[in-house]
């Protein structure tokens, strides 16, 4: 317990002061990182760390998409010239896949590397959304307070699931991924969650902030929408550690485990926030 304390502080004392700067360029660079220490714990846990020649192009593109998203933002229509570059980035690992595939002359399991292709353009795909979502606004300084929704929804919905389950929990959620989790803890992880939310949002409504750029409506729907979708994404890194029989993806934040134990949750929440704020842009 210790150990988690501590190494929480030092990651809240690193992790603070980028998100306090991160309409500067020091922000896309922290997600690209994570990202790609994300990518080397997947190839670790599939046992394919060791194969450069097939990750490096992984660990680059997971490095640049991020930073990439930055410099587009002066640009007419940022988020899609950035989709455009993204897509054809994806195509290209995708046949680099099967070329590696090719001239190794079937030494590695075509299945396993479409595997790591796909959880790779997962990884990589949630903390560049991340950066769309700081970066995006359909109206005004949208991204500078769409942002922090990120985390919040994802760390006060594992918080108040894990507190609801301890005290209230009966039935298991899916005991064959995660035994501990259960359905009144995603039920109160669910209602803190939207309660945290409209408090967010009364907080740069109703003060001095004054920011009305995000409606009730939006907050409440990402309010019911994103902790559902947080705890999915912690039951998919949960799955993926079953099948690959890990305990932790890493060692980056001792006591936490790696990048993808930490942020599997908010890693699933960046890229639902793109998709609803674009379905209500269409309504605005």
């Amino acid at each position: 317990m210790k150990k988690r304390i501590i190494t929480g502080i030092v990651a809240l004392i690193i992790f603070l002061p980028i998100c306090i700067f991160s309409k500067y360029i020091i922000f896309p660079i922290a997600m690209g990182i994570l990202a790609a220490i994300g990518i080397y714990e997947l190839a670790k846990c599939m046992g394919m760390q060791k194969r450069i020649v097939l990750t490096i192009p992984f660990y680059l593109v997971a490095l640049a998409l991020p930073i990439l998203r930055f410099f587009v933002s002066g640009k007419t229509k940022p988020n899609s010239v950035f989709m455009l570059f993204a897509m054809a980035c994806t195509f290209v690992l995708l046949v680099y896949v099967m070329c590696y595939v090719t001239y190794t002359r079937n030494k590695y399991k075509l299945s396993d590397l479409l595997t790591f292709f796909a959880l790779s353009v997962y990884v990589i795909g949630c903390f560049s959304a991340v950066v769309i979502v700081r970066y995006t606004e359909h109206v005004p300084n949208q991204g500078a307070y769409m942002y922090p929704i990120i985390f919040i929804s994802a760390w006060i919905c594992d918080t108040f699931a894990y507190f609801t389950g301890r005290f209230f929990g009966k039935h298991k959620l899916i005991p064959e991924i995660s035994p501990k989790k259960t359905i009144e803890g995603a039920i109160g992880g669910v209602a803190f969650t939207l309660i945290a939310m409209i408090g967010y949002w009364a907080i740069i409504k109703f003060t001095p902030i004054n920011y009305d750029g995000i409606s009730l409506l939006q907050i409440c729907v990402l309010g019911v929408i994103l902790p559902i979708v947080t705890q999915t994404g912690d039951l998919l890194a949960s799955c993926i550690k079953r099948q690959y029989e890990i305990k932790d993806f890493g060692n980056v934040f001792p006591g936490h485990g790696g990048v993808l134990d930490r942020f599997d949750s908010p890693m699933l929440a960046a890229p639902t926030i793109c998709l609803v704020n674009a379905i209500f842009a269409l309504f605005n």
